[in-house]
């Protein structure tokens, strides 16, 4: 049985898996993956921004931003 998470507890954690996708994407040759890299990075920045300011509506669509990002 899998652990269930809070979405306090689950966004930090998919923030860090995005970012190791981030970091992927920029070390692909001729800068191919520059551009995806950098919407993800937006879109982590806006989760950031979410949990700063508290607001649970943007934390819940950040959170679905972020699954949405795969290798």
């Amino acid at each position: 049985m899998s652990e269930v998470l809070t979405l306090g507890e689950a966004l930090p954690l998919e923030i860090e898996r995005v970012w190791e996708i981030v970091r992927e994407y920029e070390s692909l040759p001729n800068g191919c993956g520059k551009p995806a890299a950098f919407i993800m990075k937006q879109d982590i920045s806006k989760a950031h921004k979410a949990m700063i300011e508290g607001d649970l509506p943007g934390m819940i669509a950040a959170y679905q931003d972020l699954k949405e990002w795969k290798l």
